[in-house]
């Protein structure tokens, strides 16, 4: 079997060629990942559902598909991607039964590009936390430092791959929950334009389009051949981002040439930055313009108290939407025992709203995203750190408190006050594990980029890989 320290030096993309060429078996790299996943698991948390034997079955069935990561594990995060008849319980008590019959779309593309599914990886109930800590499965700690966070809501995804269980594996982000926890994790990580990647076929979009759906991973490579294996509309779905010119794959090492990028070192709140933040963002600057970019402050003039008020309805309606039908399908009434005090306070807003307030909501985020888009008439790209703190301590936002008020303000005022703005705008942007504090805590560099444009996010994120390499910076 091939030794776990053979295996942690490789990404995706290697461990794929590998098979292919016959210098591994797929079943041997399962073998590695599942005796990982138990070694660490325990202090982890990171994976909620093991499904190894199916894994081993489809392994010695040869694969479902010869794709691009045919024989590679993966990981889904158990929030939507339905896998059939494997539990998805969205982090919540009121999903713990729920087994679909049925792939998402997303699923089936993952299998057809030859991914081992092996399991299901934590995340906070619904996605609404930034902070992977539910109460159906617990917390998962942050791989480099126990008493912090990993970050969500995609924490499973980001603390499996930190600690080595694989080397990419699956995350969704409405608000921040790949960048977040990727951040917090020392890893790569992409949210792809709104309409990149299908959300079906139960529904056309996630959170009116702040919602999407791709990876965390160690490499930038593995990120920009992942996008080519899932992005695309699917027969059915209500619009689609701009088609890419080459495949993602072959904008990884591709010249970037002279970008005009705006240097931000405040919120989009106006609001500083921790200076352990600022510090990565500066120095980040440096490495730019090392590397030929023009890089100046600058910061477009978003309407941050009307995006966050939009974004909250539309949150508000979806969580009132998810909870009242699943409790019809259990043939019961909608109740605050089965949820989380946040997701029920978040449930009752819904109920309140209008449909005139969730219309005022949806119109705010275009308008808004055309104010970006002018924006982005003169900058390429926008440069930040992407949390306003390095990782937060385990509880610090309280799922359990009845504020919303307060949540909210904790949530999108305190801690992500540059990731929400651009699933608002349906602009794509990424995390680059670019900074370390100095008690060696990652901080993630973040990166947004004009609508549709994920080839300059791609382009830029390898000559940074390569300038300033993070694969080998791993927690014990």
């Amino acid at each position: 079997m091939v030794t776990f320290a053979e295996y942690r030096k490789m990404d995706a993309t290697a461990l794929a060629e590998a098979i292919a060429k016959g210098e591994l078996s797929a079943g041997e790299i399962l073998e590695t990942a599942i005796a990982r996943a138990e070694a660490v698991n325990p202090d982890l948390n990171a994976i909620v559902h093991r499904q190894y034997d199916q894994a081993r079955q489809t392994v010695a069935a040869g694969g479902k598909a010869k794709g691009a990561f045919s024989g590679v594990p993966y990981l889904l995060k158990d929030l939507g991607a339905f896998d059939a008849g494997q539990p998805c319980t969205m982090g919540s008590r009121l999903w713990a039964d729920f087994v679909p019959d049925h792939d998402a779309t997303y699923t089936e593309r993952c299998k057809a590009a030859g991914l081992v599914i092996m399991g299901r990886t934590n995340t906070p109930e619904l996605g609404l936390n930034a902070s992977t800590e539910p109460t159906l499965h617990g917390a998962t700690p942050n791989p480099w430092d126990a008493r912090r966070s990993a970050g969500g809501s995609s924490g499973g995804s980001a603390a499996a791959v930190a600690a080595g269980i694989l080397p990419m594996a699956h995350a969704t982000d409405g608000g921040g929950s790949i960048r977040i926890p990727a951040a917090n994790c020392g890893l790569f990580g992409v949210k792809p334009t709104r309409g990149r990647n299908p959300a079906g076929p139960d529904v056309g979009e996630g959170w009116s389009g702040m919602s999407t759906g791709h990876v965390v991973s160690r490499s930038v490579r593995d990120s920009a051949r992942m996008m080519d294996c899932t992005h695309g509309p699917a027969p059915g779905d209500p619009y689609a981002a701009p088609p890419p010119n080459r495949p993602f794959a072959e904008e990884v090492g591709a010249d970037p040439g002279q970008l005009r990028i705006a240097l931000m070192t405040n919120g989009f709140d106006g609001r500083p930055l921790d200076p352990e933040c600022v510090r990565g963002a500066e120095d980040t600057a440096k490495l730019c313009s090392d590397l030929g970019h023009r890089v100046e402050a600058a910061q477009p003039n978003l309407d941050v108290d009307a995006l966050n008020q939009a974004s909250r309805s539309i949150i508000a309606g979806n969580v009132w939407t998810a909870v009242r039908l699943r409790c019809q399908a259990l043939g019961r009434e909608p109740g605050g025992q089965d949820v989380e005090a946040i997701t029920w306070a978040f449930a009752q807003e819904g109920t309140r709203a209008s449909a005139g307030d969730y219309a005022a909501a949806v119109l705010t985020l275009h308008q808004q995203g055309r104010q970006l888009a002018a924006f982005f008439q003169d900058y390429d790209l926008i440069l930040s750190s992407t949390l306003r703190h390095p990782p937060l301590p385990l509880g610090a936002i309280d799922m359990e408190g009845t504020d919303l008020d307060q949540y909210y303000k904790a949530l999108f005022e305190d801690e992500i006050a540059i990731t929400p703005f651009y699933n608002n705008t349906g602009c794509p942007a990424m995390t680059v594990p670019l900074h370390w504090s100095a008690d060696g805590l990652p901080v993630g560099i973040h990166f947004g980029a004009a609508f549709g444009d994920e080839a300059t996010l791609f382009r830029l994120a390898s000559q940074l890989e390569a300038a300033s390499p993070w694969f080998d910076k791993v927690p014990d």
